[in-house]
């Protein structure tokens, strides 16, 4: 019974002593690795940097939501207001048409996101890959076009004598006028032009997953007897399912970040009650009335409710397939 005991009060030594050897282990592990590839890490170090920098230090200046922030007083010096800024944004007179637009645009957008896919699926269909390299060039070159240009051409093509505004009337009788100064007309015409401009670039991921697909798989279908819409239906979908699923949550994150830069350049007074979205009001309230801590404070509900969406569709992507970012 003396020695039973005798081994049993070893046995913590024994084992903290195996943690430790385990840490060390490790430790030695990483320093052995960091030793073999020194080059990756410092390629990797001007991307840490820029994220410190640009992404986490900004974070900071999240305190002045809470704050009357006066920029002569500085961080410091300005006055606590705490949940004051969020309150008077709840009952603005213009927060719910905010939170509407920039839903409905949102969600015209998320439809739109079957169509990279689809793309993707008929690009690697093609027979001839001459062709099939033309057809990604030309989808793919939209994407390098400034968003600024993007904008001239649209002003322009839909301008009461624009390209697009003279064929609609010719063929379908519509009254030659600006589109843009239609509040209906808004966000068919920024829909459209943001597919036109991504649909290529985003099919790029779908086309690498696709080429990472086993060859095999399909020998197998052929043997048995599959069709080519059958070995899609059956093999490519599936195995492109945990990809798709990944890039379904990335989209859900930016409901509430709907591009401002666009929808500012498109929009005019006569159409903000459909084109105006949170981000938008945030830029006006920021840096044309200058009421920083306001719109930091509708900035960081933007935010909050965006990552909310984000782990909320993570969550159930993992019960219903099992696939998920984290």
């Amino acid at each position: 019974m003396g020695h039973f005991k005798k081994n049993t009060e070893a046995l913590p030594v024994q084992t903290g002593s195996f943690q430790a050897a385990v840490r060390l282990t490790f430790k030695e592990r990483a320093v052995k690795d960091f030793k073999r590839n020194w080059t990756l890490y410092l390629m990797l170090l001007p991307v840490i940097i820029y994220y410190l920098i640009f992404k986490f230090g900004p974070m900071f200046g999240l305190s002045i939501s809470f704050m009357d922030y006066k920029p002569a007083k500085g961080f410091f010096g300005s006055r606590f207001v705490g949940l004051k800024h969020f309150k008077n944004f709840f009952s603005d007179y213009y927060f719910g048409r905010l939170l509407i637009n920039t839903i409905r645009i949102s969600l015209f957008d998320l439809m739109t996101f079957p169509a990279p896919v689809i793309l993707a699926l008929l690009i690697n269909e093609l027979k001839n890959k001459r062709y099939s390299k033309v057809v990604q060039t030309v989808t793919y070159i939209p994407h390098f076009i400034s968003t600024v240009v993007i904008c001239g051409m649209i002003l322009k093509l839909t301008s009461s004598g624009g390209g697009i505004t003279v064929i609609l009337s010719r063929l379908f009788g519509i009254k030659q006028e600006a589109m843009l100064n239609n509040i209906n007309n808004f966000l068919p015409i920024y829909i459209t032009s943001e597919l036109w401009a991504t649909v290529g670039w985003n099919s790029i991921i779908y086309l690498s997953a696709l080429s990472g697909i086993d060859q095999e798989l399909y020998d197998a279908a052929r043997v048995d007897g599959a069709g080519r819409l059958k070995q899609v239906l059956y093999i490519t979908i599936p195995c492109l399912l945990p990809t798709i699923t990944i890039m379904l949550i990335l989209k859900m994150g930016k409901i509430f970040n709907v591009g401002y830069e666009k929808i500012m350049l498109l929009y005019n007074p006569m159409i903000y009650e459909k084109a105006d979205v949170i981000n938008t009001y945030v830029y006006r309230k920021g840096l044309i009335d200058a009421q920083y801590s306001y719109s930091a404070a509708v900035g960081l509900f933007n935010c909050v409710v965006s990552f909310l969406l984000v782990t909320i569709t993570n969550r159930l992507s993992k019960k219903a397939s099992g696939n998920g970012l984290w």
